[in-house]
């Protein structure tokens, strides 16, 4: 590489790198791992049972469990889909929604109802099944623990707890298969505790074992969430599902009564999380947020009278159980009723809260000691909560710089915050005044886990400015590196002294190092605040050079602001716009009339208009074709109609390109053979495709020849660009190589659309290229050669192409879904590949399909490039420095708190947004790489005939 050129790929390599580091600011700064070590462990005197079954439905949603006539599109649905639930609701047990958070996932979900804790979302980076910190569990306070269901999700509780104290019995992975019926599953853990129970009479050490008290059971019923994500929750097969899981419930009482022949067993039904209509979870859709709570047996209250103003909603309407008592929890809540139904100690990480510390509403609890048990197992709630704060507390006062408590807890001895109100809960309880005593005991579980919140977010402020400082500072050097670079023949190889700048750099550097060391900040902020020293320190070096050098020669330098000022702001607005889209899908749509009609009708010049109308009105076409989709709603069903439509509109692009595309005579039979491959490969792909898709919806299974013919032509066709070398090859050529090879993937991944976005989006990506020529060359005609890197100054018209280019790097995420379902994130089409479950063959797929795309935008950067005349990376060198505008908004806009909807889908954007220009740097270099020799195209200028 030249020296000249070292700088400018110096900053893009900062710049990746910097984008790259401070995705983790959101984790640091908005969710920090809650779990802390030291804290002392409390229970209540006496337990209500002597052993508990838990038993989770994965998936179930709590309206199709409860509601009536929840199928109705079914002929044969029953009246209620769970019918024996139902029953121990209104005649023996309580009942409610259990509030689940962001991320819906297995794994945070079985946390929260087992651990009592809200996990740390970076756990995600070890895929919600590797426990990233150990963590106390209601499983490991047990006596025995005994567990049965998807290996998924239990050795997550085995590990980390007392040895030998939690046995598991899991299934095969190979079990879990997406095109076989998942009630399988279910009945292999209903099998197993039969068994189980079975073996313990003639086993007298396992009898003695299940004989003792404090003995939980744990059942995991995965066929919900497998049938959920093959069929959907509103099909039969999930209904019949539900039905399944119903029965079973029914049977492992009859099974505990039968073998106990006691009434000391307290059972607890509810979900990990619910199902989306599509058949997804993980956001915070209601759908997915609501689960059934189910209680009943020892110590639990039979049902109640509904209260007034009544406890039921519109949501419950259509269960006709508004007669009776809706009591909703939290999910980490399950937690702390499971502790005080068997009398152990509360997890030491729980920040659940018992339903019946609340006064003024019935819980879930009827305890033998009656009135004063419950005051009692409330002050157990409230020490255990203040423990985790008394813990916190201590730690940032031993190392904040100018510590100031939660002034709740300010007039609290040092060592003992809170001692003063677990004293007076104490007093009441013993004068009789046990209302009183929950009363006080629920201010305070309010007030402790508002001081965690304080004490959790007591970095924030710090850390927002550490971002602010980082991003500013960035636009700063980004902009200081292109506009005000210096003149390397002037200025020679003098060394630069060291000045007071440097000093004042170095002396910021030092102190927030001292200042974190004295925090015992996390490694990362020592990392994050580099960045925005050096930023500013060199932003500021730079702009001593004269900045009047760089404005329009006309002398009239406040034209020349104003004029600067108002592209600014319609940059600005335009990336805003862009933020909006996020949540908005239909601001793609707009932005397709803005750049696709507004910008040529109003803003091109007329000769333009005269020498190129043709290819305007093409690309107006595409552009309203290609905002179709950002319109159209993500639900998507499965549509072998619309694929085949997608397979014609592809062979027809590959057909078109063979008679039209212009090669060198040497390439020109080996192109056209390419071409005529790549068709074949298109229809075989679609005629697998519907074969499979036909079986499956049979539920006859994929059958194995599909599988291995779907592998081959998938690997074949994706393959084929790489391992298939062409010596001469103009650029629109090598790029029609590419779009068709990818289209094999878009007819057997496709569920519905996809591919016609892919086909319409990808004609816009072209016409674009030759719009812009067609501007370019009407407008400012350049020199023939390319510019070096090195000597880029942007013009007017580049800010413009850039942000065209981040609004297609956008666009080819959200064109035919949003943030909280993606299309390319169903799950259907990759059972013609994969029918059993294997999460990373299966993300592998998603990704493929997700990235396909963005090669054809690569290779259309690549090609615009060399139409302008422009270096490699210089587009993407002014998005660099515009994107951040975008990156900070939705940095700021993060949230943890309202809704979960709200809390995923502000951690997502920011993730998106930061990922998305990392994913344009390797969009420019994959585009660079594929495109390989320019020569050639630059003497075909890759036009048709």
């Amino acid at each position: 590489m030249a020296a000249t050129e070292r700088p400018i790929f110096r900053l893009l390599l900062i710049g990746l790198v910097f984008h790259l580091v401070y995705i983790g600011t959101v984790f640091d700064c908005y969710f920090t791992s809650p779990v802390v070590h030291g804290m002392r462990t409390f229970k209540a005197k006496h337990g209500e049972a002597k052993r508990l079954v838990l038993i989770v439905a994965d998936g179930l949603r709590a309206d199709l469990a409860l509601a009536q006539n929840p199928f109705p599109s079914i002929p044969s649905a029953p009246e209620f889909a769970a019918p024996y639930l139902r029953s121990i609701i209104e005649s023996r047990g309580a009942f409610g929604i259990s509030h689940t958070r962001v991320p819906t996932e297995s794994r945070p979900g079985h946390v929260a109802l087992i651990g009592g804790m809200y996990e740390d979302v970076s756990a995600v980076t070890k895929g919600w099944k590797t426990n990233p910190v150990d963590f106390d569990s209601v499983f490991n306070q047990s006596s025995h623990t005994f567990s049965f269901g998807s290996p998924d999700i239990l050795p997550m509780f085995a590990r980390g707890a007392t040895p030998g104290k939690v046995d598991m019995w899991c299934y095969d992975e190979d079990e879990e298969d997406f095109t076989k019926d998942a009630t399988a599953l279910d009945v292999w853990v209903l099998e197993h505790l039969r068994t189980l129970l079975h073996n313990a009479t003639t086993d007298r050490n396992l009898d003695r074992t299940l004989h003792q008290e404090q003995t939980i059971f744990f059942l995991h019923l995965l066929g919900l969430d497998t049938t959920g994500h093959s069929y959907r929750p509103h099909s039969p097969e999930y209904m019949a599902n539900i039905q399944v899981v119903d029965a079973i419930v029914h049977q492992v009482e009859q099974l505990f009564t039968d073998f106990y022949k006691d009434t000391e067993t307290a059972y607890i039904f509810t979900a990990d999380h619910g199902m989306s209509t599509i058949g997804n979870h993980g956001d915070g859709h209601p759908d997915n947020t609501r689960t059934p709570l189910v209680a009943w047996g020892k110590g639990v209250r039979g049902p109640l009278p509904d209260i007034s103003p009544s406890s039921h909603d519109t949501y419950s309407a259509a269960w006709r159980l508004d007669h009776l008592l809706r009591r909703d929890v939290e999910q980490a809540d399950v937690a702390a009723l499971m502790a005080a139904l068997l009398g152990v100690h509360w997890p030491v990480n729980s920040v659940g809260v018992l339903p019946d510390v609340d006064p003024a509403r019935p819980g879930y609890m009827e305890p033998a000691g009656g009135e004063r048990a419950l005051a009692e197992v409330a002050l157990v709630n409230a020490r255990a909560v203040l423990e985790h704060y008394r813990v916190k507390h201590e730690l940032k006062e031993a190392h904040a710089l100018f510590y100031k408590p939660f002034p709740y807890f300010a007039g609290s001895p040092s060592g003992d915050p809170g001692a003063e109100y677990v004293r007076g809960i104490e007093l009441l309880i013993e004068r009789g005044e046990y209302t009183e005593a929950r009363t006080m005991a629920q201010r305070l579980i309010r007030a402790t886990l508002d001081g965690l919140r304080y004490l959790e977010t007591y970095d924030r402020t710090l850390v927002r400015g550490i971002v602010l400082a980082a991003y500013l500072g960035w636009i700063a050097f980004g902009a200081a590196s292109i506009f005000l670079a210096e003149d390397k023949a002037a200025s020679g190889t003098r060394r630069r002294q060291f000045s007071s700048l440097d000093a004042l750099a170095a002396t910021s550097l030092v102190a927030f190092w001292a200042a974190f060391a004295k925090q015992r900040s996390p490694w990362t902020f020592y990392l994050y605040i580099c960045f925005p020293v050096y930023f500013w320190h060199q932003a500021l070096l730079k702009a001593k050079a004269p900045l009047t050098v760089y404005l329009n020669a006309s002398q009239d330098h406040v034209s020349d602001i104003l004029h600067f000022t108002v592209k600014g702001a319609a940059v600005v607005a335009a990336l805003e716009g862009m933020v909006v889209g996020y949540t908005h899908r239909e601001v793609w749509s707009v932005g397709f009339v803005a750049i696709g009609v507004l910008w040529p009708v109003v803003f091109m010049r007329r000769d333009v208009w005269s020498k190129h109308a043709l290819l305007l009105l093409g690309w107006i076409v595409a552009c309203l074709t290609t905002a179709v989709f950002p319109m159209l709603s993500v639900d998507k069903q499965e549509d072998l109609r619309t694929i085949t439509a997608c397979a014609i509109c592809m062979l027809t692009a590959g057909i078109a390109a063979g008679v039209k595309v212009r090669v060198d005579l040497k390439e020109e039979r080996r192109f056209r053979f390419a071409l005529a491959f790549q068709c074949l490969l298109i229809a075989a792909s679609l005629l697998v495709t519907i074969s499979s898709a036909r079986s499956l919806r049979a539920k006859a299974g994929l059958p194995p020849v599909n599988q291995v013919v779907g592998w081959a032509i998938f690997l074949t066709a994706s393959a084929f660009p790489f391992v298939f070398r062409f010596q001469r090859l103009p650029g629109l050529a090598r790029l029609m190589v590419f779009f068709l090879a990818f289209s094999v993937c878009f007819v057997i991944l496709a569920i519905s659309v996809e591919g016609l976005f892919y086909v319409a989006f990808s004609a816009t990506l072209l016409l674009w290229v030759d719009v812009e020529a067609a501007v370019q060359t009407t407008q400012d005609p350049r020199n023939s050669d390319t510019a070096k890197l090195s000597a880029y100054k942007p013009r007017s018209d580049d800010f413009r192409i850039a942000v065209f280019f981040l609004f297609f790097v956008q666009v080819a995420f959200f064109g035919t879904g949003n943030v909280a379902s993606i299309s390319s994130f169903y799950l259907e089409p990759v059972y013609r590949l994969v029918p059993v479950f294997n999460p990373f063959l299966m993300a592998v797929l998603l990704i493929f399909k997700i990235i396909a795309p963005y090669i054809i935008l690569a290779m259309c950067l690549n090609l615009l490039n060399t139409r302008l005349h422009l270096p490699p990376f210089s587009l993407f060198l002014v998005a660099l420095t515009l994107t951040d505008v975008m990156t900070m908004t939705f940095f700021f806009n993060v949230t943890d708190t309202g809704s979960w909807l709200e809390i995923g889908q502000s951690i997502t954007f920011f993730v998106i947004s930061s990922l998305l220009l990392v994913w344009a740097a390797g969009t420019c270099a994959v585009g660079e790489v594929l495109m390989g020799e320019k020569d050639v195209f630059e003497r075909t200028k890759g036009k048709v005939d």
